[in-house]
């Protein structure tokens, strides 16, 4: 699995002009799931994410977590995380998993979101064509990938 985690002030999901969710503080995360993801993989993001430490302080230093300021989170599926890019000019997306498999993992790894974070969470539609809006707060934009737990 991997994520791209958005601290922000606000962000929101429209789909066919109607917007479908939204939050104010917190992470906007987008999410790529392939083939070979477990639930150990879910598991250990959620409880990373939930954990880290990148919001302000009074000092305006990254010491509080997700959990300490109780902010939100909005969850958008994302298979184009896991495009290749090593041939030619137009990405291979061979390594994302199809609908099938990515689903129930996203439907997973948001409860388990919901768990760790002791709140709801919202999300994107799956497979829709989405507008994301956000407004970046800093920016403080975050990688991690499951495989490669640096």
């Amino acid at each position: 699995m991997r994520v791209v985690i958005q601290r922000v002030k606000g962000a929101s999901v429209t789909v066919e002009g109607k917007i479908i969710s939204e939050i104010k503080t917190g992470f906007l995360i987008l999410l790529g799931i392939e083939n070979d993801d477990s639930q150990e993989d879910i598991e250990w993001l959620s409880k990373k994410i939930v954990q880290l430490r990148v919001f302000s302080d009074t000092n305006q230093a990254m010491n509080h977590s997700l959990l300490e300021i109780q902010g939100e989170v909005l969850v958008v599926s994302q298979f184009t995380l896991h495009a290749s890019t090593k041939k030619g000019n137009r990405p291979s997306f061979i390594r994302a998993a199809r609908p099938e498999v990515a689903i129930p993992f996203y439907e997973k790894f948001i409860t388990q979101l919901e768990i760790d974070s002791k709140q709801k969470v919202v999300s994107g539609q799956f497979g829709a064509m989405m507008e994301v809006a956000l407004i970046n707060d800093g920016p403080v934009t975050i990688l991690i990938d499951s495989k490669n737990r640096e």
